[in-house]
């Protein structure tokens, strides 16, 4: 049976990069510049803070097995000065991919372990990116660090589609310029998602829309009023909805 979150997505040759990039970013910040607004009332500060603790989070818990709840680590860290954060930023730096690295990520589970990680990675490079734009830095929108996270997104499509009932064989496309193009098809079992997947004439439902406006949509931070024009749809109204409303999963 074909899974529901379709193929593997390999970040591991990534993880190492991004982190050095969103390090050469920082590394150039002066005091002041770490106080500067980023997202959703969080400083440049903040952000590093959570990115720091989501990697610190996965490291004990997965390497450690240590399990603990918490939610008040960004306001502990804002007692940090930015040398200090940045230098446990920088401790942190590839001990994730070092665990990864040692870990079968097409175990068969519930979830493969390669989606953890490919979400993971999404999670943490939209933080970086919102690092870059409070600084006013150039976006790490490369196309091989950017197309990772469009994908990673749409993966999570065939959960987001479970309310559709829909006979099978429909489909729902995806086409994101830049990126490519992913058709979700419903099957006996449920919804099934596959990138670059032949697309009929008549899908149920479709998005077109450029890479940049879907991470953004994604993230939630994609104003209402550029969405309307940026992310465009035809079809079934309620699907439709549902694609406008796709978020990033959880890691």
């Amino acid at each position: 049976m074909t899974a529901p979150w379709g193929p593997p997505i390999d970040v591991l040759p990534l993880l190492v990069r991004e982190e050095q990039a969103l390090i050469g970013v920082l590394s150039d910040l002066r005091t002041p510049e770490w106080a500067l607004p980023a997202h959703g009332g969080w400083t440049v500060h903040d952000v590093t803070a959570h990115i720091l603790g989501l990697k610190l989070r996965r490291l004990s818990r997965d390497r450690d097995g240590h399990f603990a709840d918490g939610t008040s680590w960004v306001s502990a860290c804002r007692q940090l000065s930015p040398e200090v954060l940045f230098a446990m930023l920088v401790d942190s730096t590839t001990q994730l991919t070092e665990l990864w690295k040692h870990r079968d990520l097409d175990k068969p589970a519930e979830a493969p372990l390669w989606l953890t990680v490919a979400r993971d990675y999404a999670e943490q490079w939209v933080l970086h990116q919102q690092v870059r734009e409070a600084v006013e830095a150039p976006l790490l929108d490369e196309p091989e660090f950017r197309t990772p996270v469009v994908d990673t997104f749409l993966r999570s499509l065939p959960q987001t589609l479970r309310p559709v009932t829909a006979r099978t064989g429909r489909q729902v496309a995806c086409s994101v310029e830049g990126a490519g193009r992913w058709t979700a098809r419903a099957t006996a079992a449920g919804w099934t998602i596959d990138r670059g997947a032949a697309t009929s004439r008549t899908p149920l439902a479709s998005m077109t829309t450029d890479a940049d406006a879907f991470w953004r949509l994604c993230s939630g931070t994609l104003p209402a009023a550029e969405a309307s024009a940026r992310v465009r749809l035809s079809g079934d109204p309620a699907v439709c909805e549902i694609l406008l409303s796709l978020r990033a999963p959880a890691a």
